[in-house]
């Protein structure tokens, strides 16, 4: 039985090791909220805020989550009990979008609850592996700090290299990688920076034999990606504008991509990404985890999803010391030849690191019944 009867929320700030560049944004300060539960026998569960400071991935913020936590989602849990967390998920159907405001409680009860049960949050959501293949992300720089990253990551062990583009710093970019890493597993991820009429432009990216393309048109389109998939070769991965399930089969009878990743984040929490993961398994679409730039917090949440029998490419799940000089969790996620073991303790897996958590929280809020 799930009864909350506390919630904690931790805000923390963060410096990146490194700015993080896309096509829309540049990220030094990574804002973050972590949600803790806790049940009336002190069983404690942590899930993340997501969402970044300003609206350039989602239409969510750190602060428009805030305002759903404390206004309607915190009041909403403290009270009711609930059998398991698809249970609690789907009391949340009421709210309108705000994906990342409920994926940030959600993924705390579903913590909570495999704590509950003495098991692994892996097991509990029924993956069945004991290791996660690892990629990592390259951001945008000048083309020879990028190829210094990426061989830099080749030689951690990392399976897949994506890196960011946008129109004039895509084809050479690509050029350069290829001929010096001829045979990596190569994605490119546009974040939206590219619209039909760069058909022909898109059409250049074929020559460079890359996994998959994510989201290069508009953040919330099925339809012209759907056009889009039908004159390249290169396999469209969607990302921002999969939200629900029912994005995830509009697009695929659509024809709209022939790859899909997910984000607990995104679409609402583990339950959603649960329901998307085995629609792409039944529907033979490759599917992978993909990452926020999250604290540790979130970090062991994807590991345990992408534990999952269907997440057969390796998502972006790295290392804590990829975007932290010292993460928030005990151990720190460590990525080894390539791979990341998937914990067996109750839960997450990982304790949080009290003294750390206090060193970067800004502040904290407490809610009781």
């Amino acid at each position: 039985m799930i009864d909350v009867r506390k919630v904690t929320l931790h805000h923390l700030e963060m410096n990146l090791v490194s700015p993080f560049k896309n096509s829309r944004e540049t990220v030094n300060r990574r804002e973050s909220i972590l949600v803790e539960l806790e049940d009336a026998a002190g069983f404690t569960g942590w899930g993340e805020v997501v969402a970044f400071s300003s609206p350039w991935y989602t239409e969510e913020t750190i602060k428009t989550c805030h305002h759903m936590l404390t206004s309607f989602l915190i009041p909403d849990l403290l009270g009711q009990t609930f059998q398991h967390p698809e249970a609690y998920a789907s009391s949340l159907q009421w709210i309108r979008r705000n994906q990342m405001a409920k994926a940030s409680i959600e993924s705390a009860v579903w913590d909570l609850y495999a704590k509950l049960l003495g098991r692994p949050l892996a097991d509990v959501l029924g993956g069945t592996r004991s290791q996660i293949d690892s990629g990592v992300v390259v951001g945008m720089a000048p083309a020879a700090m990028m190829l210094q990253k990426i061989e830099q990551h080749i030689d951690e062990g990392y399976k897949r290299i994506k890196v960011k583009i946008e129109p004039g710093m895509d084809v050479e970019l690509l050029e350069e990688i290829r001929t010096r890493f001829p045979d990596i597993p190569l994605m490119a991820d546009a974040n939206s920076a590219y619209t039909l009429k760069d058909l022909g432009h898109l059409k250049k990216l074929d020559s460079y034999n890359l996994m998959m393309i994510e989201q290069p048109l508009g953040h919330d389109d099925i339809i012209e990606h759907a056009v889009l998939q039908a004159e390249i070769k290169t396999p469209i991965c969607l990302d921002e504008s999969i939200i629900t399930i029912n994005d995830a089969k509009n697009a695929i009878q659509l024809g709209s991509c022939g790859v899909i990743n997910i984000k607990p984040g995104r679409v609402g929490g583990l339950a959603e990404s649960k329901k998307i993961h085995d629609l792409c398994a039944d529907k033979g679409i490759p599917v992978w985890v993909g990452g926020m730039l999250e604290t540790g917090v979130s970090r062991a949440h994807n590991i345990a999803l992408a534990s999952l029998s269907g997440f057969s490419i390796p998502g972006d799940i790295s290392a804590s010391s990829r975007y932290w000089e010292e993460d928030i969790i005990t151990p720190e996620v460590r990525v080894d030849k390539g791979l990341i073991d998937v914990p067996k303790a109750a839960g997450i897996g990982f304790e949080i690191d009290r003294t750390k958590l206090e060193k970067y929280r800004t502040f904290k809020e407490e809610f009781t019944l």
